[in-house]
């Protein structure tokens, strides 16, 4: 059943709300919803003291570390973390207390999908795709495709995300994590048709992220998806900033939904 799923976005040691299209570190167009004056701690625990199970915590780009391990360290074993993860330190983060790791970039070298480092991770974990989660976060080319997109959402790799690359990754991992890149941070709306095709083509857990703006969307993915897609909330949330969506609410959902 179709539940809410928490976030901690990690830019520079902080927690943050980015418009996703922009996340480049290069450049100076980098917009920004939130930037929270809260330890990436304070949000764990609080999924924690809610039973908020499988959130994510990202890191975007470099001096991140120090606060996801600080996250980890508040729930051990009840979040998965994600970015710059590779074959040399997965088991390290997995030691660190994470449920689970992400993987994206490390997949697509030159941005072609390479199955030997896919392989080589899962290795490093000792064979168990139960600690494993692809991240699959992609970006609209034309109408109704999508490729996956790579390094902060800016690089397009040569995988569209669609039934055959699905079921060809499934026996490899546990779950699916896919933000639609062009939605992100807009709260717009979601991206429905990625949604719908989503639940058709999975057959493991998948959660979708982007342009999430108010409660109605959890029932909206819900029916979209037969229940099977999880939605991830990030800019429009209070405890972001945002004015769309009560943290309380998504809370709530959840209960209803068990």
């Amino acid at each position: 059943m179709t539940r809410f799923r928490p976030c901690i976005d990690l830019h520079s040691g902080q927690v943050k709300q980015i418009v996703g299209g922009t996340l480049d570190s290069t450049s100076s167009a980098l917009k920004t919803n939130f930037v929270s004056d809260q330890p990436a701690a304070h949000y764990a625990t609080l999924y924690k003291d809610n039973a908020l199970e499988g959130g994510h915590v990202i890191m975007l780009g470099p001096n991140n570390d120090s606060a996801a391990k600080e996250s980890l360290s508040a729930w051990p074993n009840g979040l998965q973390v994600g970015g710059g993860i590779n074959e040399k330190n997965a088991a390290r983060w997995i030691e660190a207390g994470a449920s689970k790791v992400i993987i994206t970039s490390f997949l697509f070298p030159g941005g072609q999908f390479s199955q030997p480092r896919l392989d080589a991770v899962l290795e490093s974990l000792g064979g168990d795709k139960n600690k494993l989660v692809i991240d699959l976060s992609c970006r609209r080319r034309g109408q109704d495709c999508w490729f996956v997109a790579m390094n902060k959402w800016q690089t397009i790799t040569d995988m569209e995300v669609n039934e055959e690359s699905i079921k060809s990754l499934e026996p490899f991992c546990s779950e699916f994590l896919i933000h639609a890149a062009d939605n992100e941070g807009l709260q717009q709306g979601i991206d429905e048709e990625l949604v719908k095709r989503l639940a058709s083509w999975c057959s493991i857990p998948v959660t979708y992220a982007g342009g999430g703006k108010t409660i109605d969307d959890l029932e909206l993915v819900k029916q979209l998806s037969g229940g099977k897609v999880d939605l991830t909330i990030g800019s429009a949330l209070d405890c972001f900033g945002g004015t769309g969506v009560k943290f309380a609410d998504c809370v709530e959902w959840n209960r209803k939904q068990d």
